[in-house]
């Protein structure tokens, strides 16, 4: 029995088919011959499109998703001694961007169902420090939208910006049609390549539909030009989007929506058919998830992934380790409590669901857990 190796492949144009692969190759020698190779027709082209399809104003291409997080949070202004709220069980992406550019995080706990932001974690945050962040990480994380009303409420009553994080959650809506990425002041994605909107390669990209954030954001992500070699805003780099990725984007953006909703259908028939006293399955979902990853909960969890192995079904951890338990902070956020953050870490387990898994295999997923 051929093994399910991985929870989403390293790149799962392995399992494409031929003729969008075809198509590819075609435009890489296109893009190849042109001689344009770098904030090209396509990196613009494929900028109007995807700041469109998230139904923004416009996007900035960049250089992977990590960039794009600190990239946004200097273009809302975040800088040297500011404070950012921050959830704590999303691998340090948000954090490590607060601290790159002079930032100290603010921890905030997650709702235990949905793995985001609580809002009652961040409104009680809110009033009881002194402290008045500048800005507001909120995290989709796994592929599902944050409340993103009652965030967006606490945030504006107390007149703090949110950046949202969608590097997991491209094509996530609400029940109104709104995506992922059009909530916050602005947006970050990335484009790796086991994201649902995958490159072959690095990129991501900054949505926002405020004028002067895009402005900053395109100057940063090239030196902090205001034109060439005239260096005006700080915190400028090298971060640019190339143009095989952004041709290669443009034709994934087509399967996008259809990818989602393959996706879905795993994870809701996951959901409905996983019965297993100890695995706490994700509810079934609509539009506002688009199963970037398929997460269950287990107080056995290592038990449970020695058993899949055994039946040739590979599982992972996203994450282990909370941000404020990280080596890097020194223990300096002993004394802070997230325990609903503490107990995804130690529960979550994340199942295979990509769109290229056949039916077949997702039976062989069920059925290991359901004889566990």
């Amino acid at each position: 029995m051929t093994s399910l190796t991985a929870i989403i492949p390293v790149n799962s144009m392995t399992r494409h088919t031929k003729p969008l692969i075809d198509t590819l190759s075609h435009r890489a020698m296109e893009i190849i011959a042109s001689g344009h190779y770098v904030l090209g027709p396509n990196v613009q082209a494929f900028e109007n499109e995807f700041a469109t399809y998230c139904g923004a104003s416009s996007a900035i291409g960049v250089g992977n998703g990590t960039e794009a997080l600190e990239l946004g949070l200097r273009g809302l202004g975040v800088t040297n001694g500011d404070t950012v709220a921050v959830v704590a069980n999303a691998a340090m992406y948000g954090t490590m961007a607060v601290l790159a550019c002079g930032a100290t995080p603010m921890f905030v706990d997650v709702n235990t169902e949905t793995a985001t932001m609580s809002p009652v974690a961040l409104k009680k945050l809110m009033a009881d420090t002194s402290i008045k962040p500048k800005a507001i990480i909120v995290t989709h994380l796994y592929g599902r939208l944050a409340d993103m009303p009652a965030l967006m409420a606490i945030a504006d009553s107390h007149k703090v910006l949110v950046l949202e994080d969608c590097a997991q959650a491209h094509g996530a809506m609400d029940q109104d049609g709104r995506r992922a990425g059009n909530f916050g002041k602005a947006a970050c994605f990335s484009f790796y390549p086991t994201k649902n909107l995958g490159a072959l390669g690095d990129g991501g990209a900054v949505v926002t539909s405020d004028i002067q954030i895009e402005r900053r954001v395109r100057q940063l992500r090239q030196y902090g030009w205001r034109f060439k070699y005239n260096n005006e805003l700080a915190g400028g780099r090298n971060s640019r989007l190339d143009e095989i990725q952004a041709a290669f984007l443009r034709i994934m953006l087509g399967h996008l929506d259809d990818w989602n909703q393959r996706r879905r259908e795993i994870a809701n028939r996951y959901s409905l058919e996983i019965r297993h006293p100890d695995i706490k399955t994700p509810a079934m979902a609509r539009h506002e998830y688009v199963a970037h990853l398929y997460v269950i909960r287990t107080s056995r969890r290592v038990e449970l992934q020695a058993y899949l192995r055994s039946r040739g079904v590979e599982s992972d951890v996203h994450y282990p380790i909370a941000d404020h338990k990280q080596l890097i902070f020194d223990g300096r956020y002993k004394d802070i409590l997230l325990p609903a953050t503490d107990q995804l870490c130690n529960e979550v387990l994340t199942l295979p669901c990509f769109p290229e898994l056949t039916d077949a295999e997702v039976v062989r997923v069920i059925d290991a857990c359901n004889r566990w």
